[in-house]
């Protein structure tokens, strides 16, 4: 008799493909949120994968904060195209246009808020019922009170202590009509498991992942790369440090790191070795112990 193994990668492969398909059973108009980032990325493999040699049967979703890193747009061009699927695009510059949202002010201001009302047009407007996300457990405190199944009220909001159980595997998906689900296939994978099967699938990622010369400013306890929407304040300089991001976000508040780690197998090196998360360089998860769980409670990703 054979033994039939499967690896913890296969393993973690496997619970994210049947989640995938759990969606498009249960689901009559779901997207998959995608940022430009390496989880969306994954996820994005992950249902070529569930579906093939079908294409993928739902759209991408794209909110478009208009202060991303050049090469992440040109990277979300390209993989759109290469896959074949459509793309919806949420602008969060028409929301501040429309007088949806007000932009911040100040040294430190972001846009990563003005997403949630963005975002939450975009599902209305686009009649969608479940948004899949590349979130995982151990990025934060917050996402890890997050189910498979996330259930949003009518207004979007997330209540954590209000959420489906889900033994064996079971997913419940019901809900009335203006609720949506957010679903996270990859909520049991870890950083290093991303990049392990990143490397393992040979999966394509934005240049940004790798070390390389760039401009930086220290600013917040990290390395905030040069832009048109950067401003200076007093004893602040531009240096060219070695820099490589290990999570994408917005360019005004993502922080780069000082490596070496130009290649997979270094990257996948150098995260074993990592003892702060990382969402530890992003200054929107440091103005408050609950800024990522307020966000979410609003109707953040």
């Amino acid at each position: 008799m054979n033994n039939y193994h499967l690896n913890y990668l296969d393993e973690l492969e496997s619970e994210a493909i049947y989640v995938l398909r759990e969606v498009c059973a249960q689901f009559q108009n779901p997207v998959l949120l995608f940022s430009g980032g390496k989880d969306s990325i994954l996820v994005s493999h992950l249902a070529k994968k569930a579906f093939y040699p079908s294409k993928i049967p739902f759209a991408f979703m794209h909110v478009d904060t208009g202060h991303n890193f050049p090469e992440t747009i040109k990277f979300r061009d390209d993989l759109i195209k290469e896959l074949g699927v459509r793309l919806i695009v949420g602008s969060v510059q028409e929301s501040i246009d429309g007088g949806r949202v007000k932009e911040e002010k100040g040294k430190n201001a972001t846009r990563n808020a003005l997403q949630i009302t963005t975002l939450l047009d975009a599902i209305e407007e686009n009649n969608v019922d479940c948004a899949i996300g590349g979130g995982r457990r151990d990025e934060e405190k917050a996402r890890a009170k997050e189910r498979f199944f996330s259930h949003r009220d009518e207004f979007g909001q997330w209540d954590p202590k209000n959420q489906r159980p889900e033994l064996w595997n079971l997913f419940n998906g019901k809900c009335f009509e203006g609720e949506h689900f957010r679903v996270f296939p990859i909520s049991n994978w870890t950083e290093m498991d991303v990049w392990n099967y990143i490397k393992r699938e040979q999966i394509s990622i934005p240049s940004l992942y790798l070390a390389h010369d760039r401009e930086v400013v220290w600013r917040n306890d990290s390395w905030i790369p040069k832009s048109e929407f950067l401003r200076l304040e007093e004893n602040e300089i531009i240096e060219t440090k070695k820099i490589r991001f290990r999570t994408l976000g917005d360019i005004t508040i993502t922080g780069g790191i000082e490596s070496d780690a130009d290649s997979l197998e270094k990257i996948v090196q150098e995260v074993s070795a990592m003892r702060q998360t990382e969402r530890g360089n992003r200054s929107d998860d440091k103005r408050s112990e609950t800024a990522m769980e307020d966000r979410k409670k609003q109707g953040y990703f």
